[in-house]
């Protein structure tokens, strides 16, 4: 990357709901010698963004404000070119998202985004990693609640393990506040593209090198887990995926690696009410007509007020096993789809931008992008890793 650069961080969708929650954490927090700007469309609703911010830290006044918008490909070139790394809250990503990966691969510009759509990620690899990956662009998806705790604390749980033999790690997530309106919109348009989704994913099979050791999923699931008093139900997410490519690609997870991602709950009717749920959900995406209706009851500015997410929460215990030891571990922190995820793809990019990473280009996982320093950076900033159990 070009060492002179008009700026760090630039933010995109920050006239969003959790884009704007993005954009208030920068003005909270971003050490003052980092230089960000906002991004977008509208340079209206950019400046009354702005002077919201310039009422939580008044050097915000001086924000500067960006034209982007993801139908005009030179205005993104712009904006990818003049910046070191640049965070976008804009989708759907498979819609939207294309054109802004496009134009930071291009430009060697580091890019984060909050994208949990498995289609849209291996789209991606397939069409931009390569030119990112000769221009030193690191482009990382899934830098929210999917699928930084997952990723990372299945991170820190294997470095709890003895190193160079098979390790087995299981994931139990609970959570407690509103999913954000990019996370049910995701899911609905998955759940109706279950087909492209398995195209775009052997397409992405075909060009992906082998990795070095054995990766796998866990294929048998005991209904109740006694270690932690709940039920437990395959959660298909895009996490395991993203903890599974940060397994291939990095030696500390042994030669043999197994992975299970679960939703813990502690009372059996629920577990049966999710099931009942997430079927319905799945049926109605089969058809347009219906799937158009779920999804407009869903809108992007739509959100929970400050006291609704004051009283969100989540933790993700981990049990992992390996070279005859057992560790529990555990992730926690607050309102999940909001708050702890402004928070996580804010300081993605900053951690981007300020620390001293190990070398990665092209699409990257944050485990093999930032690793140790972003668990780092989130533990300061209030959210737990923490050891349970080790014997």
């Amino acid at each position: 990357m070009p060492a002179a650069r008009r700026f760090d961080v630039v933010l995109l969708g920050a006239t969003g709901f959790t884009g704007g929650l993005t954009a208030e954490y920068l003005a909270r927090h971003a050490p003052a010698g980092i230089r960000w700007a906002l991004a977008g469309r509208s340079r209206g609703k950019l400046e009354a963004v702005r002077e919201r911010l310039a009422a939580i830290a008044p050097g915000c006044a001086d924000l500067e404000l960006l034209h982007a918008d993801v139908t005009d490909r030179a205005s993104l070139c712009d904006v990818a070119a003049g910046t070191r790394v640049l965070a976008t809250t804009v989708g759907p990503y498979l819609n939207l998202g294309e054109p802004l990966v496009a134009a930071c691969a291009q430009a060697g510009t580091d890019y984060v985004d909050l994208a949990g759509e498995p289609e849209f990620v291996d789209r991606m690899y397939v069409r931009h990693h390569e030119l990112a990956a000769g221009t030193g662009a690191r482009i990382v998806h899934a830098c929210g609640f999917d699928s930084i705790p997952h990723d990372l604390g299945v991170l820190f749980t294997v470095q709890q393990l003895p190193a160079g033999v098979a390790l087995r790690v299981r994931a139990f997530v609970r959570a407690g506040g509103k999913p954000s309106a990019g996370t049910l919109r995701s899911a609905v348009t998955a759940f109706g593209r279950l087909r492209q989704a398995g195209t775009a994913h052997l397409e992405r099979r075909r060009l992906e090198p082998r990795p070095s050791r054995r990766v796998s999923s866990i294929k048998e699931i005991a209904p109740y887990e006694r270690s932690l008093g709940a039920w437990v139900l395959p959660l298909p997410t895009i996490d395991p995926q993203v903890v599974k490519r940060s397994a291939a690609s990095l030696d500390r997870y042994g030669p043999d690696f197994a992975y299970g991602h679960y939703a813990a709950v502690k009372r059996l009717p629920v577990a049966l009410g999710a099931l009942g749920g997430v079927g319905g959900v799945f049926a109605l995406a089969q058809l347009p007509p219906t799937r158009n209706w779920l999804l407009g009851r869903v809108r992007s500015r739509d959100g929970p007020t400050a006291e609704q997410r004051e009283r969100g929460w989540f933790n993700v215990r981990f049990i992992g096993e390996g070279g005859g030891r057992r560790v529990i571990t555990e992730v926690a922190g607050g309102d999940p789809g909001y708050v702890e995820t402004a928070k996580m793809l804010a300081e993605s990019a900053l951690c981007l931008v300020e620390d001293d990473l190990p070398p990665s280009a092209g699409q990257v996982t944050t485990a093999v992008a930032m690793g140790d320093a972003l668990i780092a950076r989130l533990r300061r900033r209030g959210i737990t890793f923490d050891v349970l159990e080790a014997g």
